[in-house]
């Protein structure tokens, strides 16, 4: 679309109201059963594929879901090492005796 002399204009246009109508729904949502959070970032992904501004804004989340998105992998690894180090103990462990009286 961006090659395109014609096209470039209404593509923007297009975009900009996809992204204004996700933002507003979004806020909508927040004040009514919803993803409203999730809606708004949504929408501001839209709006950044065209405007450096939303770029700007969107920026910081994609940064704090990256942090996010590394911190959940180290708890699910030490989650999986803490089992498997519980499931190798328990299978060394040995049995109690009852041959006794």
């Amino acid at each position: 679309m961006h090659t395109h002399p014609a096209l470039h204009l209404p593509w923007r246009v297009l975009v900009g109201t996809v992204g204004a109508v996700v933002v507003l729904a979004g806020l909508l949502m927040m004040v009514v059963p919803g993803p409203g959070l999730a809606s708004v970032v949504l929408g501001l992904v839209i709006l950044s594929t065209e405007f450096r501004w939303a770029r700007k804004v969107v920026r910081p989340a994609q940064v704090w879901f990256h942090r996010a998105e590394r911190y959940g992998m180290r708890l699910r690894e030490e989650f999986f090492r803490r089992l498997r180090e519980r499931r190798t103990a328990r299978r060394r462990r040995p049995l109690p005796d009852t041959t006794s009286d």
